[in-house]
Protein backbone atom coordinates (compact mmCIF):
# COMPACT_ATOMS: atom_id res chain seq x y z
CA UNK A 1 0.00 0.00 0.00
CA UNK A 2 1.36 3.19 -0.99
CA UNK A 3 2.03 5.67 1.74
CA UNK A 4 1.58 8.43 -0.19
CA UNK A 5 -2.42 7.53 -0.30
CA UNK A 6 -4.80 9.27 1.70
CA UNK A 7 -5.29 7.74 5.68
CA UNK A 8 -7.63 8.51 8.09
CA UNK A 9 -8.92 7.55 11.55
CA UNK A 10 -12.19 5.61 12.11
CA UNK A 11 -13.84 6.89 15.94
CA UNK A 12 -16.85 4.78 17.82
CA UNK A 13 -18.82 7.86 18.99
CA UNK A 14 -20.61 6.59 22.10
CA UNK A 15 -18.55 5.84 25.14
CA UNK A 16 -15.51 6.83 22.95
CA UNK A 17 -15.96 10.30 21.90
CA UNK A 18 -19.16 11.27 23.84
CA UNK A 19 -19.89 10.28 27.35
CA UNK A 20 -22.91 8.02 26.61
CA UNK A 21 -21.94 4.36 27.68
CA UNK A 22 -23.94 4.28 31.01
CA UNK A 23 -27.23 6.01 29.75
CA UNK A 24 -27.48 3.48 27.48
CA UNK A 25 -26.95 0.79 30.30
CA UNK A 26 -29.73 2.43 32.21
CA UNK A 27 -32.27 3.38 29.49
CA UNK A 28 -31.85 -0.55 28.46
CA UNK A 29 -32.01 -1.49 32.56
CA UNK A 30 -35.15 -0.16 32.53
CA UNK A 31 -36.46 -1.00 28.98
CA UNK A 32 -36.04 -4.66 30.40
CA UNK A 33 -37.37 -3.55 33.97
CA UNK A 34 -40.63 -2.17 32.65
CA UNK A 35 -41.06 -6.10 30.10
CA UNK A 36 -40.81 -8.53 33.39
CA UNK A 37 -37.09 -9.15 32.14
CA UNK A 38 -34.67 -8.26 34.36
CA UNK A 39 -30.89 -8.31 33.60
CA UNK A 40 -28.28 -6.63 36.29
CA UNK A 41 -27.08 -3.94 35.48
CA UNK A 42 -23.36 -4.96 35.11
CA UNK A 43 -24.16 -7.77 32.58
CA UNK A 44 -26.09 -4.81 30.56
CA UNK A 45 -22.92 -2.38 30.95
CA UNK A 46 -21.06 -5.53 29.12
CA UNK A 47 -23.05 -5.32 26.43
CA UNK A 48 -23.09 -1.87 25.40
CA UNK A 49 -21.56 -1.60 21.96
CA UNK A 50 -23.39 -4.65 20.55
CA UNK A 51 -26.69 -3.58 18.10
CA UNK A 52 -29.73 -3.96 20.02
CA UNK A 53 -30.12 -7.01 18.18
CA UNK A 54 -27.14 -9.10 19.47
CA UNK A 55 -27.20 -7.41 22.58
CA UNK A 56 -30.88 -8.78 23.15
CA UNK A 57 -29.60 -12.03 22.36
CA UNK A 58 -26.33 -11.52 24.71
CA UNK A 59 -28.61 -10.52 27.63
CA UNK A 60 -32.23 -13.09 27.10
CA UNK A 61 -30.50 -15.58 24.93
CA UNK A 62 -31.04 -16.38 21.29
CA UNK A 63 -34.14 -18.75 22.01
CA UNK A 64 -36.37 -15.86 23.76
CA UNK A 65 -39.87 -14.96 22.39
CA UNK A 66 -38.60 -11.99 19.60
CA UNK A 67 -42.32 -10.41 19.67
CA UNK A 68 -40.98 -7.69 22.69
CA UNK A 69 -37.87 -6.69 20.54
CA UNK A 70 -39.86 -4.04 19.19
CA UNK A 71 -41.01 -3.11 22.38
CA UNK A 72 -37.76 -3.31 23.85
CA UNK A 73 -36.43 -0.98 21.37
CA UNK A 74 -38.63 1.36 21.17
CA UNK A 75 -38.64 2.15 25.28
CA UNK A 76 -34.82 2.21 25.52
CA UNK A 77 -34.89 4.84 22.42
CA UNK A 78 -37.53 7.10 24.36
CA UNK A 79 -35.63 6.57 27.64
CA UNK A 80 -32.28 7.32 26.14
CA UNK A 81 -33.63 10.81 24.15
CA UNK A 82 -34.82 12.33 27.22
CA UNK A 83 -30.57 12.53 27.77
CA UNK A 84 -29.92 14.05 23.97
CA UNK A 85 -29.61 17.49 24.76
CA UNK A 86 -27.62 16.91 28.04
CA UNK A 87 -24.84 14.52 26.44
CA UNK A 88 -21.55 15.52 27.14
CA UNK A 89 -18.21 15.13 25.00
CA UNK A 90 -15.66 13.18 26.86
CA UNK A 91 -12.43 15.33 27.83
CA UNK A 92 -10.44 16.08 24.49
CA UNK A 93 -13.08 14.40 22.42
CA UNK A 94 -13.11 17.73 19.88
CA UNK A 95 -9.63 18.65 20.32
CA UNK A 96 -8.66 15.03 19.02
CA UNK A 97 -10.29 14.72 15.91
CA UNK A 98 -9.20 18.57 15.48
CA UNK A 99 -5.63 17.33 15.84
CA UNK A 100 -6.25 14.64 13.48
CA UNK A 101 -7.77 16.56 11.13
CA UNK A 102 -4.70 19.04 11.52
CA UNK A 103 -2.14 16.67 10.76
CA UNK A 104 -4.09 15.42 7.76
CA UNK A 105 -6.01 12.39 8.65
CA UNK A 106 -9.68 11.83 7.43
CA UNK A 107 -11.06 12.02 10.70
CA UNK A 108 -14.43 9.49 10.13
CA UNK A 109 -17.44 8.68 12.57
CA UNK A 110 -17.96 4.97 12.34
CA UNK A 111 -21.05 4.71 14.44
CA UNK A 112 -24.23 2.52 14.19
CA UNK A 113 -26.30 5.16 16.04
CA UNK A 114 -29.54 5.23 14.55
CA UNK A 115 -30.06 8.81 12.24
CA UNK A 116 -31.68 10.92 14.99
CA UNK A 117 -29.07 9.51 17.45
CA UNK A 118 -26.07 10.67 15.63
CA UNK A 119 -27.76 14.05 15.37
CA UNK A 120 -27.71 14.41 19.15
CA UNK A 121 -23.88 13.46 19.09
CA UNK A 122 -22.30 15.60 16.96
CA UNK A 123 -24.49 18.36 18.22
CA UNK A 124 -22.22 17.15 20.98
CA UNK A 125 -19.00 17.37 19.70
CA UNK A 126 -19.47 20.85 17.89
CA UNK A 127 -16.65 19.72 15.47
CA UNK A 128 -18.60 18.88 11.83
CA UNK A 129 -16.03 21.44 10.37
CA UNK A 130 -13.40 18.55 10.33
CA UNK A 131 -15.81 15.17 10.02
CA UNK A 132 -15.33 13.65 6.33
CA UNK A 133 -17.84 11.06 6.92
CA UNK A 134 -20.39 9.72 9.34
CA UNK A 135 -22.14 6.52 9.26
CA UNK A 136 -25.03 5.07 10.98
CA UNK A 137 -27.42 1.83 11.71
CA UNK A 138 -28.97 2.26 8.05
CA UNK A 139 -25.66 1.77 6.67
CA UNK A 140 -25.29 -1.45 8.63
CA UNK A 141 -26.71 -4.80 7.64
CA UNK A 142 -25.67 -7.01 11.11
CA UNK A 143 -24.11 -4.51 14.13
CA UNK A 144 -20.80 -4.84 16.08
CA UNK A 145 -19.21 -7.01 16.31
CA UNK A 146 -19.95 -7.66 12.99
CA UNK A 147 -17.84 -5.20 10.60
CA UNK A 148 -20.65 -3.87 8.64
CA UNK A 149 -20.29 -0.44 9.83
CA UNK A 150 -16.77 -0.74 9.21
CA UNK A 151 -16.98 -1.58 5.74
CA UNK A 152 -19.66 0.98 4.93
CA UNK A 153 -17.20 3.57 6.61
CA UNK A 154 -14.74 2.30 4.59
CA UNK A 155 -16.53 2.38 0.90
CA UNK A 156 -18.24 5.89 2.14
CA UNK A 157 -14.72 7.43 3.14
CA UNK A 158 -13.10 6.16 0.16
CA UNK A 159 -10.24 4.72 2.21
CA UNK A 160 -8.61 1.92 2.21
CA UNK A 161 -8.31 -0.83 5.16
CA UNK A 162 -4.58 -0.72 5.41
CA UNK A 163 -4.65 3.02 5.96
CA UNK A 164 -6.97 3.28 8.61
CA UNK A 165 -6.91 3.20 12.50
CA UNK A 166 -9.95 2.47 14.34
CA UNK A 167 -10.59 3.96 18.01
CA UNK A 168 -13.50 2.07 20.07
CA UNK A 169 -13.90 1.69 23.67
CA UNK A 170 -15.70 -1.85 23.79
CA UNK A 171 -14.31 -4.97 23.05
CA UNK A 172 -16.91 -5.25 20.51
CA UNK A 173 -15.30 -2.33 18.48
CA UNK A 174 -11.74 -4.16 19.16
CA UNK A 175 -13.13 -7.57 17.50
CA UNK A 176 -15.35 -5.83 14.14
CA UNK A 177 -11.70 -4.43 13.45
CA UNK A 178 -9.73 -7.14 13.88
CA UNK A 179 -12.11 -9.04 11.52
CA UNK A 180 -10.85 -6.74 8.59
CA UNK A 181 -7.44 -6.51 9.74
CA UNK A 182 -7.54 -2.75 10.96
CA UNK A 183 -5.70 -1.97 14.03
CA UNK A 184 -7.83 -0.70 17.12
CA UNK A 185 -6.79 1.68 19.58
CA UNK A 186 -9.03 1.36 22.61
CA UNK A 187 -9.73 4.40 25.32
CA UNK A 188 -11.15 3.07 29.20
CA UNK A 189 -13.97 5.90 29.27
CA UNK A 190 -16.89 3.45 28.29
CA UNK A 191 -16.29 1.91 31.28
CA UNK A 192 -14.12 -1.73 29.57
CA UNK A 193 -10.86 -1.98 31.75
CA UNK A 194 -7.31 -1.67 29.88
CA UNK A 195 -6.79 -5.66 30.33
CA UNK A 196 -10.15 -6.49 28.46
CA UNK A 197 -9.61 -4.16 25.36
CA UNK A 198 -5.53 -5.26 25.12
CA UNK A 199 -6.83 -8.97 25.67
CA UNK A 200 -9.21 -8.39 22.66
CA UNK A 201 -6.75 -7.40 20.61
CA UNK A 202 -5.95 -3.44 21.22
CA UNK A 203 -2.41 -2.51 19.74
CA UNK A 204 -2.81 0.43 21.99
CA UNK A 205 -4.91 1.61 25.21
CA UNK A 206 -5.38 5.25 25.94
CA UNK A 207 -7.61 6.36 29.60
CA UNK A 208 -9.79 8.95 27.33
CA UNK A 209 -9.55 11.49 24.04
CA UNK A 210 -7.48 14.18 26.31
CA UNK A 211 -4.96 11.08 27.14
CA UNK A 212 -4.57 9.83 23.41
CA UNK A 213 -4.44 13.70 22.46
CA UNK A 214 -1.10 14.44 24.59
CA UNK A 215 0.60 10.72 23.30
CA UNK A 216 -1.17 11.71 19.57
CA UNK A 217 2.53 12.10 18.07
CA UNK A 218 3.67 7.99 19.29
CA UNK A 219 0.74 7.02 18.93
CA UNK A 220 -0.99 4.18 16.17
CA UNK A 221 -3.34 7.11 14.59
CA UNK A 222 0.11 8.61 13.04
CA UNK A 223 2.52 6.06 12.57
CA UNK A 224 3.45 5.24 9.32
CA UNK A 225 1.31 1.92 8.23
Amino acid sequence: MRTDEPAGVFFDVDGTLVDTTYLHTVSWWEALRQTDQPVPMAMVHRSIGMGSDKLLDHLLGPERDRDADTKLRDAHDTLYAEYWERLTPLPGAADLLRACAERGLRVVLATSASEPEVDALRRALGVDDVIDTVTSSADAKQSKPAPDILVAALEQSGLAAERVVFVGDSVWDVVAAGKLNIPCVGLTCGGTSRGELAGAGAVAVYDDPAALLGELADSPLTRPR
